[in-house]
């Protein structure tokens, strides 16, 4: 999960930069060619997008910055954490879902991912199997039961299932 989300970032930056310094040059020096830039749209788009790039360049940079200070062997192997691939039971619908936690910037709904920062991601960090976990939604609380978990280190082979079952 970790070198694909930096795989996605380096992609990203990558795009960006070439846009950065290859696309929007020309479209401004195209722009200033037109004349008077008090009131040239093209222009004033082309320096908007630039600021906005820049932006998320360093936001992605930031991001990848971030990664790499996440140490999977340190990450408890038993609970749900960043990366955990968990299976849940909602007691109220009688419904099981299976989900992937994620930074936000990489949610993918239908993907099966949910955000870490989310109401659930945060209501399940360290809960374990067969635990049942109480979570406050904006629509009211809502009980869990985690029924499966792999975590993160799991699923790079550094540490058995949190399930107990490998």
């Amino acid at each position: 999960m970790l070198d694909e989300i930096r795989s996605r970032i380096e992609e990203e930056i990558e795009k960006l930069s070439h846009e950065l310094n290859v696309e929007l040059p020309d479209r401004i020096s195209k722009a200033v060619e037109l004349g008077d830039l008090r009131e040239n749209a093209e222009y004033k788009s082309a320096l908007e997008r630039q600021s906005f790039v820049q932006a998320r360049i360093e936001h992605l940079s930031q991001r990848m910055s971030e990664l790499s200070r996440i140490d999977v062997e340190t990450m408890p192997a038993d609970r749900v954490g960043f990366g955990s691939k968990v299976t849940i039971f909602d007691k109220e619908l009688e419904e099981e879902m299976t989900f992937s936690l994620v930074a936000g910037d990489f949610m993918d709904l239908d993907g099966g991912h949910v955000s870490i920062a989310s109401p659930i991601g945060r209501g399940l960090l360290g809960a374990r199997p067969g635990e049942e976990v109480t979570i406050e939604l904006p629509r009211g609380p809502r009980t869990y039961e985690v029924r499966d978990l792999v975590t993160l280190p799991a699923q790079l082979g550094l540490a058995e299932d949190g399930d107990g079952k490998d």
